[in-house]
């Protein structure tokens, strides 16, 4: 035999080992598949009941879901409603408030007794203040106070030999504290020391 044909040959086993190779691999396949028809029934009905759980807990997720997303959707809805109607309780309480200043407004109309139309005004104003008190509303006491920049605003300053510097001698404006936060300052006269001539 001469090296050609000795190659020649060599070549074609390599061929018949690739061939057999390829349907070797190809048996191997078919092998697994036929295993996988031939499960026990046991290990069939197993993976039946797994693929069952699965698809149950993926509908209840898609369920869950949607439940936050409506749980969302309302949570939203009342906080807008909570922000849009939350002063309706104080507002109902003023609304006998407006009813007296009202009356005392046609009162005045009717008749030159102006201290009745005082006194009313002063039981309305009393009342006003309650309803403001229930909601967390007080006055802040000014008068007689030492001056406190984050509570008063001077309006101007009045020269007192009789009184202590810095000290709030009058108020022109009542100021407010809502829940013990200030929403308005007092303005207010500020006494300071006479200058000497």
């Amino acid at each position: 035999m001469n090296e050609k044909d000795k190659d020649l040959l060599s070549e074609e086993k390599e061929v018949r080992h690739e061939e057999k190779g390829e349907s070797g691999q190809k048996h191997e396949e078919h092998k697994k598949k036929k295993k996988k028809e031939e499960l026990p029934s046991e290990v069939k009905k197993e993976l039946e009941e797994k693929d069952g759980k699965i698809r149950s807990l993926e509908e209840r997720l898609l369920y869950l879901q949607a439940d936050f997303e409506n749980f969302k959707k309302i949570k939203a809805k009342e906080k807008q409603d909570l922000l849009k109607y939350a002063n309706e309780v104080i507002i109902r309480e003023l609304l006998p408030v407006i009813d007296n200043l009202e009356l005392a407004l046609k009162h005045a109309e009717s008749t030159e007794d102006y201290k009745g139309i005082h006194e009313g005004v002063k039981i309305t104003l009393n009342e006003f203040m309650k309803v403001l008190e229930k909601a967390g509303v007080k006055s802040i006491e000014a008068v007689g106070q030492k001056f406190d920049p984050n509570f008063h605003e001077a309006f101007y300053q009045e020269e007192h030999e009789d009184v202590e510097p810095d000290t709030v001698v009058s108020e022109f404006q009542k100021g407010y504290l809502l829940n013990d936060r200030l929403i308005r300052p007092s303005r207010v006269g500020v006494s300071k020391k006479p200058e000497i001539q």
